[in-house]
């Protein structure tokens, strides 16, 4: 009998463990647990998307002169990339969201906007005389889109003639296309879509050659020309800037 209630009481093992901590142990993980089943009822509502915003609408746009940059740099004696831009441009586009391909730009610059660093006495005179924009005979250089290849989903090659020094060539412009907005109560222009460009020509192909270097040499100006272009377009004529 002994022998037997002893192997009995052997097979039960009480907590050594104060109630005390059992108690708090367990009050601690409430919360836990509370915060785990919100976080469970509340997952499907964080993981959904966003709705997507609307699409701006097909239709004719209009450049936006305030928010339009057209920059371009040639080599200096292969010491620096030489950077100027233009202050004076104008366009307008054929938007169309759902058929990309189908879209047409076409932007008109004033050479006499040139805008140099720093220039010598004399220098912008000279850039935008006879020997090289020659603006008094070619008052406007022009883009105007031939055709529009999609290359990714916001990307797009656009190819067209540009004329410039009174000769007209091919071009083709790498396009971003960074987004836009329908009609809304804080936009007074309306509709407004935003693009990078970005793209290269040799100016020699236009007649416009003063100053390249020799070949083998940097000693001058190179004849390879990038065009870096950020603009926007909006579905109304902005209001002028004051």
């Amino acid at each position: 009998m002994m022998g037997g209630l002893s192997d009995r009481r052997g097979a039960v093992r009480p907590s050594l463990e104060p109630v005390g901590e059992i108690k708090m142990k367990t009050l601690t993980a409430l919360p836990a647990a509370t915060a785990l089943a919100l976080v469970m009822i509340a997952s499907p509502a964080i993981a959904a998307p966003a709705p997507a915003a609307p699409p701006p609408p097909a239709g004719g746009y209009v450049l936006d002169k305030t928010h339009t940059s057209v920059t371009f740099r040639v080599n200096h004696m292969g010491f620096s990339r030489y950077t100027a831009r233009f202050s004076s441009v104008d366009g307008r586009m054929k938007f169309d969201p759902a058929a990309p391909a189908t879209m047409s730009v076409e932007a008109t610059i004033d050479p006499l906007s040139l805008e140099l660093n720093a220039p010598p006495k004399g220098f912008h005179d000279a850039m935008t005389g006879k020997s090289w924009f020659n603006a008094a005979a070619f008052p406007a250089i022009t883009f105007r889109s031939t055709r529009v290849e999609v290359t990714g989903a916001n990307t797009a090659r656009v190819t067209g003639d540009l004329s410039l020094h009174g000769v007209s060539k091919p071009v083709t412009l790498e396009v971003t296309y960074n987004g836009g907005y329908p009609p809304n109560s804080f936009d007074p222009g309306g509709a407004r879509i935003g693009f990078s460009a970005h793209g290269a020509f040799k100016r020699s192909a236009f007649g416009m050659s003063m100053g390249i270097p020799a070949p083998g040499s940097t000693m001058g100006v190179g004849d390879d020309v990038e065009v870096m272009i950020e603009t926007e377009f909006s579905s109304k004529v902005p209001p002028a800037a004051k």
